[in-house]
């Protein structure tokens, strides 16, 4: 999950392309490729949860 503090990204997750500004949040499933371009400067909260095995 990534929430954006400051600024905006283009967030891409497969072959999506999402906008986040300050604020928004978005969440990254596993599995499928993604990546973050920041438009600038830009502060993000990244929350990465693994299950329990």
């Amino acid at each position: 999950m990534l929430m954006a503090l400051e600024g905006a990204a283009r967030i891409m997750i497969g072959d999506q392309d999402f906008s986040l500004n300050e604020g928004k949040t978005i969440v990254m499933p596993a599995g499928i490729p993604h990546a973050v371009a920041a438009d600038g400067k830009f502060k993000m909260l990244l929350t990465v949860v693994f299950p329990q095995s």
